[in-house]
């Protein structure tokens, strides 16, 4: 596996664990000052600031902390050149559970 898959596994593990966790912390570190989180809402697209979303990250109860099990995986990681990379990752945060679509940028 080269160096490059392997921080990338590392850095989305990371982010699956902060997941978990609820560790806005845990997931500040894998995500760029300058990142968002985009989806649909009511049919409408929505963009979030990273702070904004580690904000609603660190008002939430965790999965952890309501003792539920863990069930997320990464599901793929696709190499676009040397320096862009798609994982794409399952993910649970009862009541939602959803897959995710990171991007990464060396």
């Amino acid at each position: 596996m080269s160096d490059d898959v392997k921080a990338i596994e590392a850095a989305t593990k990371t982010y699956l664990d902060g997941m978990y966790e609820g560790n806005a912390d845990k997931l500040a570190s894998v995500f760029h000052p300058t990142s968002a989180l985009a989806h649909v809402a009511d049919g409408e697209l929505k963009i979030m600031p990273r702070a904004d979303w580690l904000t609603a990250v660190r008002g939430r109860q965790s999965p952890q902390s309501r003792n539920l099990e863990r069930k997320d995986e990464i599901l793929s990681i696709d190499l676009v050149d040397a320096r862009t990379a798609f994982v794409k990752v399952k993910c649970q945060v009862p009541p939602r559970y959803f897959v995710d679509l990171l991007s990464f940028l060396k």
